[in-house]
């Protein structure tokens, strides 16, 4: 008889178990299902509905985390910079806010940018690719450097030859840095994305750009 009632107690507890595990991984797979929902839903808000909103908003804040990047090697990694030794390096939030807000500016260009390119040369044919990388390098890039520095220039209530002077010498460096840069990285860009995900490539990929753009704004050698 206790043989038996053991058995009966072992299967019991194999049974709650069983239970248990069944519905461990059942909340599991409920709770994957919503995240993959929850995904898909943010994902379509973002890149359909607006999109608009999400390229200006991407380029914020990469633009502004470039800038904080910079500011944190300039301040606590470059050695070869003269540091006084009476003040500690500060981050400057005024130069990072101005610097994001260029980043709008370029945003809402290459937001109408990429949808213009699309409708001048359609389709993914190679040949297609590279008149829309030699545009993109030709015409809009230069553009964009060009507002970038103005953006930035109004708001540091630059005169209209000091903001000349700054895209004369500085935006030549970034564009002859751009064409190092960004040719391979837009043939992968238009010929394997679509347009709506292009802003938020462009600017995954100018992070490191964005660290550099900034550091050549605010050279004063």
């Amino acid at each position: 008889m206790p043989t038996i009632f053991l058995k009966i107690l072992r299967s019991k507890k194999l049974l709650s178990e069983w239970i248990r595990i069944g519905l461990a991984k059942e909340s599991i797979k409920l709770k994957r299902e919503n995240a993959m929902k929850n995904i898909t839903t943010t994902r379509k808000l973002m890149f359909d509905r607006y999109l608009f909103v999400s390229n200006v908003s991407i380029s914020v804040i990469l633009s502004a985390t470039g800038d904080i990047l910079e500011q944190y090697y300039q301040n606590h990694i470059n050695t070869e910079r003269p540091k006084s030794p009476t003040q500690e390096p500060s981050w400057n939030a005024i130069r990072t806010f101005h610097m994001s807000l260029s980043g709008a500016s370029v945003g809402i260009l290459c937001h109408h940018g990429y949808r213009l390119l699309d409708k001048l040369y359609p389709g993914r044919a190679l040949s297609t690719v590279f008149k829309k990388v030699l545009f993109d390098q030709i015409f809009i890039s230069p553009v964009l450097i060009s507002v970038f520095f103005v953006t930035l220039g109004i708001m540091e209530n630059s005169s209209s030859m000091d903001i000349y002077n700054e895209i004369y010498d500085k935006g030549r460096r970034l564009y002859m840095a751009e064409w190092v840069v960004w040719p391979p990285a837009q043939v992968i860009n238009f010929y394997f994305l679509s347009t709506k995900y292009r802003v938020l490539y462009d600017n995954t990929i100018s992070l490191g750009y964005d660290v550099y753009t900034s550091y050549v704004k605010h050279d004063h050698s």
